[in-house]
């Protein structure tokens, strides 16, 4: 799949994201999104579990084109410490906001294909 610009500044993205991004995740969760500042096609997603469980997520969201984005995990902490992700715990955790991520994106497809 070739890369494509999108048609929207990386600000309005952000905006449509830190809109729908709560219908998407658990409710007791809490997010945040940004630019990346290298990437004008990507934005940084990270989010933290709600509970005792204290586990935090770091995510890099990439627009491949305006309908398709590569989710990739970047870092992943308990209690303010890197963890390792490889548990099965982790990983369950990781696919479930992969997929909530990849719903986002669908959820926000109307401002970004034209």
């Amino acid at each position: 799949m070739a890369d494509q610009n999108l048609s929207i500044s990386q600000p309005t993205l952000v905006a449509a994201w830190n809109e729908n991004l709560p219908f998407q995740l658990h409710q007791t969760d809490s997010f945040s999104v940004r630019g990346d500042a290298a990437d004008s096609q990507a934005l940084n997603i990270h989010v933290d579990t709600a509970g005792h469980t204290k586990y935090s997520f770091d995510f890099k969201c990439t627009y491949l084109d305006d309908r398709s984005v590569r989710v990739d995990l970047i870092d992943v902490e308990k209690d303010d410490e890197s963890i390792d992700e490889r548990t099965t715990i982790v990983q369950d955790l990781v696919e479930d906001y992969v997929r909530h991520i990849h719903e986002c994106a669908q959820a926000v497809q109307s401002i970004t294909h034209d």
